[in-house]
């Protein structure tokens, strides 16, 4: 079993054209504010990585990487992961030439997993994040692959797929709970924990939390790398500046 380095504190940014968005259950999205203020905000406040998810797939049709990325990874020195409508390699060059250092895959990679090892074998495998929506199947107690922002069931098993795609050569794992986005209930545990018996990659969870205490039973987990962090910090029901003092003091091995 692998073990972690550092547990990583991350916000995730919906995005629609320069909007910051959220949604519960990735259903109905509102506009909170410009995504651009809030990744400054978070870097300002130490986070550790920023994860863009385009939430409408605009990506290239609105000039996404050409108005937005370069704007909002001008004055951004952390980690920034990019998300949403990435379908090719000349894509994921844009991306990363535009200021990102990772890009995330779910839909096409799904649709044609290739892309992931043509992408991890020509820009390096950690350059390349396997975006994962699982959403719990209650009939049979399984969870199904998710695409189109969690609009689009697979039919494919969460854990068959991660195996797959760690063979593909990706760098890391970020794994969203449908059923837990947007709700700040706790995050899916049983799935993560599941889960990190399938793959040795770093492994990011992302959907369900509201409190300190729901990142603490996570980090309990030695396979989880990290928090992906959305609605508890887009409206300050945590700050990450004293999650992470409170942390430091419990001793889990942060950056810092």
């Amino acid at each position: 079993m692998k073990k972690r380095k550092n547990f990583r504190f991350i916000s995730r940014l919906d995005i629609k054209d320069q909007y910051l968005i959220k949604s519960i259950n990735f259903e109905g999205l509102r506009k909170v504010g410009y995504a651009k203020d809030y990744a400054l905000k978070y870097y300002n406040e130490n986070i550790d990585e920023i994860f863009y998810i385009d939430a409408v797939s605009s990506l290239f049709n609105k000039r996404f990487v050409k108005n937005f990325l370069e704007m909002a990874c001008e004055k951004i020195r952390v980690p920034v992961t990019v998300g949403g409508g990435i379908k090719n390699l000349d894509q994921a060059k844009k991306i990363l030439k535009s200021g990102a250092d990772k890009i995330a895959i779910n839909t096409a990679a799904v649709k044609k997993p290739s892309i992931l090892k043509k992408i991890s074998e020509t820009l390096g495998s950690q350059s390349v994040v396997s975006y994962i929506e699982a959403k719990k199947n209650e009939i049979n107690q399984t969870w199904e692959v998710y695409i189109s922002n969690g609009k689009e069931n697979t039919g494919i098993d969460v854990m068959r797929w991660a195996e797959i795609v760690q063979k593909q050569g990706v760098g890391e794992l970020l794994v969203t709970s449908v059923d837990r986005e947007g709700t700040e209930k706790g995050f899916d545990y049983e799935l993560y924990t599941k889960l990190s018996r399938y793959v040795d990659l770093p492994l990011i969870a992302n959907g369900g939390c509201g409190k300190m205490e729901d990142i603490e039973k996570i980090s309990k987990n030695w396979c989880i790398d990290g928090v992906a962090l959305s609605s508890s910090i887009h409206f300050d029901k945590l700050k990450i500046l004293e999650l992470k003092n409170y942390f430091k003091n419990k001793h889990l091995d942060i950056r810092y």
